[in-house]
């Protein structure tokens, strides 16, 4: 039987400043559990750090974040991952599981500008970036006079980009602006009413060898229920349609007491089509939502959209 807790806790991250201060944030709140544990931070570059140049749906998409983590882990450099929940994957590769989801940061987009307060207020022909096809569909839905651009690098690159002027405007995540103490660079807030946001937008996870009890049992107090079951929910709809970053695909569930609600939107990454859902069903069974809501999508049209995400993918790729 494996000592517990460990005496020493290696947490294996990606080097960027929010991945830093994502997985001393968990290093911090073990410590505070566990203040006998020697907790470290193994920094690593990830495929997704090191390619900038080429937008995510078309260089293999999520698990470029991931992989280089899992390979730490699977090699005993490493005893855990922090991601953000939305970055990872639908399904994780044999040998790895999802030990604990810590409670949600504030889950919307940010609107992110030097001299416009928001959407609303970018004349016609202004550059808007992003990095997320999810975005993308929604601006060219709702503002078809803007122009979007793809937006790649870490926090702190892409406001550099903005503040060179190379954008009008760029939309970022709440949490990840919150996490870092640049709130202030917040000019308006997308409610998910406008902008619905991505599954697990705004929540870390945390991924863990599997069969690693040990480990397991050490983050069980950082596990958030609440965080945990929305999540579920959000992701079911975004597995049934194998989603990646080449659909633009959101997801956004809330929770009253036992009730679950739950959002969910498909469309083109051009905006022109698009099938929304949505439906409420019990905290206790979160995955069969998400399998309601994604019915309710195929029948308005989703799968027809998934095809065509699919064929101009391909097409991009060619």
């Amino acid at each position: 039987m494996k000592e517990f807790p460990p005496s020493n806790i290696v947490i294996v991250s990606r080097e960027s400043r929010l991945a830093m201060w994502q997985a001393e944030y968990v290093r911090d709140r073990l410590a505070a559990l566990y203040p006998q544990c020697s907790i470290n931070i193994l920094g690593t570059t990830t495929r997704g750090d090191q390619i900038l140049d080429r937008a995510l749906s078309k260089v293999g998409g999520k698990g470029l974040f991931v992989k280089e983590l899992e390979v730490a882990m699977a090699e005993g450099r490493a005893d855990l991952a922090v991601h953000c929940l939305k970055d990872m994957p639908m399904d994780l590769p044999e040998g790895f599981e999802l030990a604990a989801v810590l409670e949600r940061e504030d889950p919307r987009d940010a609107f992110v500008s030097n001299d416009f307060a928001a959407l609303d207020a970018l004349p016609p022909g202004a550059i808007v970036g992003t990095s997320s096809l999810r975005r993308q569909a929604m601006i060219a839905s709702r503002y078809p006079q803007l122009v979007v651009k793809p937006l790649r690098g870490n926090l702190d690159t892409r406001l550099a980009k903005l503040d060179r002027g190379d954008y009008a405007a760029i939309i970022l995540a709440v949490a990840g602006l919150n996490r870092l103490g640049l709130k202030a660079r917040i000019r308006s807030f997308l409610d998910p009413e406008q902008s619905l946001p991505s599954p697990g937008q705004g929540t870390l996870a945390i991924e863990i060898p599997a069969g690693r009890d040990d480990i397991k049992r050490l983050l069980a107090p950082l596990h958030d229920e609440p965080a945990a079951v929305v999540s579920a929910a959000e992701r079911s709809v975004s597995r049934i349609f194998g989603a990646s970053c080449q659909i633009p695909l959101a997801a956004y569930a809330t929770l009253q007491g036992q009730r679950l609600h739950l959002r969910a939107m498909i469309a083109t990454p051009d905006g022109a089509q698009a099938a929304a859902a949505q439906a409420e069903g019990s905290a206790d069974a979160p995955e069969a939502l998400g399998a309601q809501v994604a019915d309710l999508l195929k029948a308005r049209g989703a799968d027809a959209i998934l095809a065509l995400c699919k064929a101009q993918a391909d097409a991009a790729s060619a």
